[in-house]
């Protein structure tokens, strides 16, 4: 009778608790997020960590920034130096750093100062250009004045117009009227009579 009820009860003690409660319902593990390392991180081989001081300058979708930038400065040098700067300058500098890295590789004894130079000799020859320009719309305007003076002193200089001779006879017939209403032939007396008289001479 013991042997019976032991055999019975030991089934039950070694039971699992998942085989009790079948019907609950796993948690699923969710998987790990893997980040791409920065630009700077994936160049020098290293684990890039959570708070990365290249990672916001140097993304990974342009790595030719750090390669530039390690080239010339080295990847250590860059670190010291932003850490030496505020995070609001530190934009700004890795800006300048890149820019200045790539000028030193195209021009390797002048860098930027040679862009530099050959910027400002351009802003000085259109400075010279633009000078010139100015001289020559003064010089227009001086002629253009000097023009319209010579113009002006021209008419008030200018005798007055003459009457023509049919037009002064016109001004004349509307001015007195009444001498041509007795002769309407437009002729006058002495003269009508000068030629009647050499019509009768004796031949």
């Amino acid at each position: 009778m013991f042997k019976m009820e032991c055999r019975e009860a030991t089934p039950s003690a070694v039971a699992s608790p998942n085989s009790s409660n079948p019907s609950s319902p796993s948690t699923p593990t969710s998987p790990p997020v893997v980040s791409s390392p920065c630009a700077a991180c994936k160049i020098l081989r290293r684990r890039c960590a959570d708070k990365c001081m290249l990672a916001p300058y140097f993304p990974p979708t342009e790595p030719a920034k750090f390669t530039n930038a390690h080239r010339v400065f080295g990847a250590s040098n860059i670190i010291k130096f932003l850490q030496e700067l505020p995070e609001s300058q530190r934009a700004d500098a890795v800006s300048s750093m890149v820019y200045e890295a790539s000028a030193r590789i195209r021009d390797p004894v002048y860098g930027c100062a040679g862009a530099i130079c050959q910027l400002q000799k351009q802003v000085n020859e259109l400075q010279a250009q633009l000078a010139k320009a100015q001289a020559e719309v003064v010089n227009m305007q001086l002629q253009q004045a000097n023009l319209v003076g010579a113009l002006l002193c021209m008419e008030a200089t200018a005798p007055p117009p003459q009457p023509h001779p049919q037009q002064f006879a016109v001004d004349t017939f509307i001015c007195s009227p009444q001498r041509y209403h007795s002769n309407p032939g437009f002729i006058d007396d002495d003269d009508n009579n000068n030629n009647l008289g050499s019509l009768w001479e004796p031949l």
